[in-house]
């Protein structure tokens, strides 16, 4: 095995942490990952990895190796496809993923613009309000709200994505239009439960420059945005959501925004890829279509 398959090797086991996961990943037996390993720590006369039973974690040895690794791979690949590019432009798979409906509703019916601009590209697209792990689920890249939990990920912010507070005619004609969040307890919500942990979450509004919180009444708990604007709609409770996504419904009057003034901290919208990609210009040039996508319509 030559020193660059020892490199990648290394790097996945780094990525995920576990040596079995890398061995699924790669298509290599497990035996073949810990000989890799240990090749390597003899040539590179240090230990990189920290193994306990439950995991596989880069020594400081490792992690300063690790991050030379990426760099040397990195430039292995674009050497390998330095004329092949000039000849041929773009070509292969690009893996992305991001929040459901603006997977759905924005950028697939954009797409025909972006593969009319690389006709040999394709995508593969995946829309889930889950945060995925890039390299478990084999992504080149991901759309995120909210803060970040990732590390080693080169990481491009556009914007802030601003909630609104909104219920139903039907449901202010029945209950009333409350004023400011205190008044909550006397009305329902519609709960969302995060995807990842199922905990779901409290009402949230920001006063006099901190966050403020409250678990007010509810008959409804669900875990996507789809149903969450369906039970809103249905007049099940008030909702906050991203203002983008229940603008049609707010100018057919379906759908009013209410307390304007005591509404959620705007949440960041982040690109994010790793380091070392296989996708090198494929992963770039789709990003730097969708950043300017996503600005004109949920940005604005």
């Amino acid at each position: 095995m030559d020193r660059i398959d020892l490199f990648r090797i290394f790097t996945r086991v780094v990525e995920t942490s576990s040596f079995t996961r890398t061995a699924d990943m790669l298509n290599m037996p497990r035996s073949t990952i810990s000989t890799a390993i240990r090749d390597l720590e003899t040539r590179a006369g240090t230990r990189l990895l920290a193994r306990t039973t439950r995991a596989v974690s880069p020594t400081q040895d490792g992690l300063a190796f690790y991050k030379r690794c990426l760099r040397v791979i990195g430039e292995v690949e674009d050497i390998e496809t330095l004329f092949r590019k000039d000849r041929d432009g773009l070509s292969g798979i690009v893996r992305v993923n991001m929040p459901g409906r603006i997977g759905r509703l924005i950028v697939a019916p954009a797409l025909p613009d972006f593969l009319s601009r690389h006709p040999g590209l394709s995508v593969d697209l995946g829309v889930t309000d889950r945060a995925i792990n890039l390299v478990e689920d084999r992504a080149d890249c991901v759309l995120r709200v909210g803060p970040l939990q990732d590390s080693g990920l080169i990481s491009r912010r556009i914007g802030e994505l601003n909630l609104i507070n909104v219920a139903s005619a039907a449901y202010l004609d029945q209950f009333g239009c409350p004023a400011h969040p205190d008044a909550l307890n006397d009305h329902y919500v519609v709960r969302y439960a995060s995807p990842v942990t199922g905990r779901p979450e409290d009402w949230e509004w920001q006063e006099d420059g901190e966050t403020k919180t409250a678990s007010p009444p509810s008959r409804v708990t669900v875990d996507n945005a789809e149903a969450l604007i369906a039970c809103c709609l249905a007049g099940l409770g008030l909702i906050q959501i991203p203002a983008y996504d229940v603008q049609q419904h707010i100018q057919a009057g379906e759908l009013v925004s209410v307390m304007p003034e005591w509404c959620a901290e705007a949440l960041p919208m982040t690109i994010l890829y790793p380091h070392r990609h296989s996708a090198g210009d494929r992963v770039t040039t789709f990003v730097d279509w969708l950043e300017p996508l996503i600005k004109s319509h949920v940005l604005t």
